[in-house]
């Protein structure tokens, strides 16, 4: 390693490396070198004005940088090698306020297999990089405003996608598996918040991108599906009838839904209500998830009207927490329901989502509320 980084030190000591070196004896001679051996150089090590496709498909490379992913290595919010193609979404997981730089790496000659309702089928090789940075305001924008602080991989190699994290320490990013805490300050709506941003491990990368049947397991990407790709990119065009004409994507029909933007008031409160759920719960919560046991369903497509999507069902393995609820979702009433009362907390026991945040989305929390007071009370009786 060539940083120290003492949240990710004390972040390996909690899961029980390190000790005391306290009470360790001082040398009374330098300890001697390491052997000479012939260790043979890897792929991360390779340097060209290319992508590295070598060291992707292949190794953890320990630092950002090796892969060759974007012209500056020092800036991976914009202008990346090709074919790397940045990409938005038409509505976005909350993580702390934090903007969010999406990426598209496809090899060379290959294309993804359209899909109406699940992630598209992307070929082995291609690379999805999100890079996190933290606002100092959140009423401001702009490089100046904003702290790097991780960019994430998702690799599809021979046997499967993996998952990287990348901690930003000055110019280049280190592997950094074990995930960290970083301690950040922001202004928030005249209010000071300070918290500690989450960096996932890799284990906890399968919370959300792992679904099983049961018996096998698979790892998926969450953001690449049409319902969150059909808006217009960065040149202006419909991204997906872009990545037809351009080959990245086999086809795209002429009708597609679209998730909305919670902030999107063109859309009806219910069309951004399923959203926001959608992008921040439903990989969780669908039959194939980590939250599975729950029963309850919040994918784009589910009908928001059954017991299914939460109306008038009650969790198994939730007390309610300290007011004492009982249902999901009481349907014209917002404020007896469990689901935006977990939205708005914090302890461990009542959090939802579980990870990924360390502040409330209040207007998220204050939307979905709302949104559950103009559901008719005739659509379940919750006693």
């Amino acid at each position: 390693m060539k940083y120290l980084y003492l949240p990710l030190i004390l972040g390996l000591l909690s899961c029980g490396g390190g000790g005391d070196s306290a009470s360790a004896p001082a040398p009374t001679e330098p300890p001697p070198p390491p052997p000479i051996t012939d260790d043979p150089d890897t792929a991360c090590d390779d340097t060209t004005s290319e992508v590295n496709w070598q060291a992707l498909l292949s190794e953890n490379c320990e630092l950002l940088s090796q892969y060759g992913l974007f012209i500056d290595p020092a800036i991976p919010t914009r202008d990346p090698r090709q074919p790397g193609e940045l990409y938005q979404l038409t509505t976005a997981l909350f993580s702390d306020y934090a903007s969010k730089y999406r990426f598209l790496f496809l090899p060379p000659g290959d294309q993804m297999a359209y899909h109406d309702t699940e992630t598209f089928d992307m070929p082995v090789g291609t690379v999805l990089v999100k890079t996190f940075a933290l606002p100092y305001d959140t009423a401001l924008s702009g490089d100046d405003n904003e702290r790097l602080i991780e960019t994430r991989l998702l690799i599809h190699r021979e046997a499967g996608w993996v998952a990287l994290p990348y901690l930003w320490q000055g110019t280049d990013a280190e592997f950094t598996p074990a995930g960290t805490l970083v301690a950040h300050q922001m202004t928030h709506q005249d209010e000071t918040l300070s918290f500690n941003y989450e960096v996932p491990s890799q284990p906890q990368c399968k919370m959300c991108h792992q679904l099983s049947d049961g018996t096998t397991a698979r790892f998926s990407p969450i953001g690449i599906k049409a319902r969150l790709l059909n808006r217009p990119g960065h040149s202006g065009a419909n991204q997906l009838n872009a990545w037809v004409a351009d080959g990245r994507l086999d086809r795209a029909p002429a009708e597609i839904p679209t998730a909305a933007d919670l902030y999107d008031t063109a859309a009806s409160l219910t069309e951004r209500a399923k959203g926001y759920l959608d992008i921040n719960c439903a990989h969780c919560h669908r039959a194939e998830g980590f939250a599975s046991i729950s029963g309850l369903r919040l994918g784009y497509f589910v009908d928001h009207t059954t017991m299914e999507y939460g109306i008038c069902k009650q969790p198994p393995g939730y007390d309610g927490g300290a007011a004492g609820l009982d249902y999901d979702i009481v349907p014209g009433n917002g404020a007896e329901s469990i689901l935006p009362y977990r939205m708005e907390h914090l302890e461990p026991k009542d959090k939802m989502p579980p990870v990924g945040r360390a502040v409330v989305h209040d207007d998220a929390v204050e939307l979905i509320r709302r949104w559950i007071d103009t559901l008719d009370p005739a659509l379940g009786t919750c006693s």
